[in-house]
C-alpha cells in the first residue's frame, strides 16, 4: 500500500520552513512519498491563501502530481492558514474520495462542499497547565503537546514535535519549524 502526504504550511510558512518539514519528515516515514508547500499570500485569510496558491502554483500542477504518483491513500493536510488551500485541493480533486484524508491542523475548517467525500480530521493542541493552540476548540481532536504550554508554541506543535514556548505571535515566522521534528501523529504507525 503506497501513501502520499501532501502538506500546506501556514501563513508565513516561507520554502525554508517547509526544506525543513519535509527534510524530517521523510527521515521519519521513509514509506511514505511527502510533497510539501510554503504559504503563498501575504496575507492570512483564506481567500488570499487560495488565490495566492492558485496564481503561484496551481491547483491543476498539484492534482497532476497526486495523479502520477498514484497513491491508495493519501492524505491531504494543511497548518493554520494553509488549511484553506488542503481543503480547496481536496474539493478540486474529481472522482471517488475513498483512500483521501483532509486533515486540517489548527486553522480554516473545510465546507461541507470541500469535504466531499473524504475521511475528515480537524485538530487543535493542548499542553501542560490547560494551555490551547491559537485556534482551538472543544469540538476537535486534541494533540497532547509535550514541550509546549502557549497557544503559539501548541499552534507549532502541531507541525513540529519539538516546539517549545519559545515560539511566541512575535517570532512565530523565524522559530515555528526551528529544530523541526515533524508531526506525523495522525498517521497510522509504520508497518515492518
Amino acid at each position: 500500500m503506497s501513501i502520499l502526504y501532501v502538506f500546506f504550511g501556514g501563513f508565513q510558512a516561507d520554502k525554508t520552513a517547509m526544506e525543513l518539514w519535509l527534510a524530517s519528515a521523510c527521515n521519519l516515514r521513509d514509506d511514505i512519498k511527502f510533497l510539501a508547500y510554503p504559504y503563498p499570500s501575504p496575507h492570512a485569510s483564506d481567500t488570499a491563501a487560495v488565490a495566492g496558491f492558485k496564481k503561484n502554483v496551481g491547483f491543476d500542477t498539484v492534482i497532476q502530481k497526486i495523479k502520477d504518483v498514484a497513491a491508495d491513500t493519501l492524505y491531504i493536510v494543511g497548518h493554520s492558514s494553509g488549511c484553506a488551500i488542503a481543503n480547496e485541493l481536496n474539493s478540486q480533486i474529481e472522482g471517488d474520495h475513498t483512500g483521501i484524508t483532509l486533515i486540517d491542523l489548527d486553522g480554516f475548517a473545510a465546507t461541507h462542499d470541500q469535504r466531499k467525500k473524504s475521511a475528515f480530521q480537524i485538530w487543535s493542541a493542548e499542553g501542560g497547565k490547560g494551555g490551547q493552540s491559537v485556534n482551538w476548540d472543544s469540538s476537535h481532536k486534541m494533540y497532547p503537546a509535550l514541550h509546549a504550554t502557549q497557544p503559539w508554541s501548541l499552534h507549532f506543535s502541531l507541525v513540529n514535535t519539538a516546539a517549545t514556548d519559545t515560539i511566541t505571535k512575535e517570532n512565530y515566522a523565524q522559530t515555528g519549524y526551528a529544530g523541526c521534528i515533524a508531526n506525523l501523529y495522525w498517521l497510522p504507525p509504520k508497518k515492518c
